[in-house]
């Protein structure tokens, strides 16, 4: 945590910044950290995300007027963010806003008078960047770590309420299609009653885009106070599902008015679901061949002439 205020999240490491073919590392980080800031510096941050073009051209003072904050909180922000004050952060906006696409045709808003076709050019697009943001904030060490523990032998639950109980679900499917057993849960009891009978070498999986459901923290702290392997996939690296586990999974998908549990979100967790699937296939090859062979043999036999 930054020692000038306890309230904003220890500095972000890492922050990409070169090209990445669509969306943007430090925006998608910011927008994570959103819900994890002091009201000043989500005022800051929120200005950030929507406009970073406008953040970047703005002088100091200019944002603390545009932010209603001081520039006090804006110089700690930035170093929340992980850089040395704000001219790197503008410098690191303006290469930002240079490689977003151009926001005047597109946004993610979508309004009760949208025609169908504005629907449309709108869900993809937002859909699109989830994918591509997905991609700049999922950590390849958190997920080499938590591909090994779910390869280890033992126990394997996974967690998830609603919008993330359909990708839990979803994982669970991948895997038993190459021969890992494993549990999904999609209520709160379900999951509690699991975790509480788990131990060293089993792993709790949870899915939470918030990171902040109640129907998922219990049980998730419960599996690593029985000393579980804990992974979570979330949109909030700052929540406290994030804070629980020993491998965080981050999406970027984005939840609105009119999508809450929005299918942006939900795609992205799927890219890491996808990522964590392959990844496991791989580091079983010859066992994951064999049973996808099988399954698939199974099936074509199965389907009608």
């Amino acid at each position: 945590m930054h020692e000038n205020n306890p309230d904003l999240p220890a500095p972000a490491a890492d922050i990409a910044t070169e090209p990445s073919d669509g969306g943007d590392a430090l925006t998608a980080t910011v927008r994570g950290l959103l819900p994890s800031l002091t009201p000043a510096a989500a005022r800051i941050a929120s200005l950030i995300v929507e406009d970073p073009a406008q953040v970047a051209r703005s002088t100091i003072s200019e944002l603390s007027v545009l932010a209603g904050t001081s520039e006090s909180s804006i110089v700690r922000t930035a170093r929340a963010l992980g850089f040395a004050g704000y001219p790197e952060l503008r410098l690191a906006l303006a290469a930002s806003a240079a490689r977003q696409a151009p926001r005047s045709t597109i946004t993610s808003g979508i309004t009760p008078d949208d025609s169908a076709a504005e629907v449309i050019a709108k869900l993809v697009h937002t859909e699109s960047r989830a994918v591509l943001e997905t991609a700049t904030q999922l950590d390849a060490e958190q997920l080499t770590g938590a591909v090994k523990a779910v390869c280890g032998g033992g126990q394997l639950h996974l967690a998830g309420v609603g919008a993330s109980g359909l990708v839990a679900q979803d994982l669970q499917q991948k895997l038993a299609r190459i021969g890992r057993a494993c549990h999904a849960h999609g209520d709160s009891q379900s999951a509690l009653t699991s975790a509480v009978l788990l131990g060293e070498g089993d792993v709790f999986l949870a899915v939470s885009h918030s990171g902040e459901s109640r129907d998922v923290l219990e049980p998730l702290r419960r599996a690593a106070a029985k000393g579980a392997t804990t992974v979570v996939i979330t949109n909030h690296p700052m929540s406290r599902a994030a804070k629980l586990a020993d491998f965080v999974l981050v999406s970027a998908g984005r939840e609105t008015t009119f999508r809450p549990g929005a299918m942006a979100s939900r795609i992205s967790q799927l890219v890491v679901v996808d990522c964590l699937f392959v990844c496991v296939a791989q580091r079983t090859f010859e066992r994951s061949s064999k049973a996808l062979r099988i399954t698939y043999e199974a099936l074509e036999s199965d389907r009608i002439s």
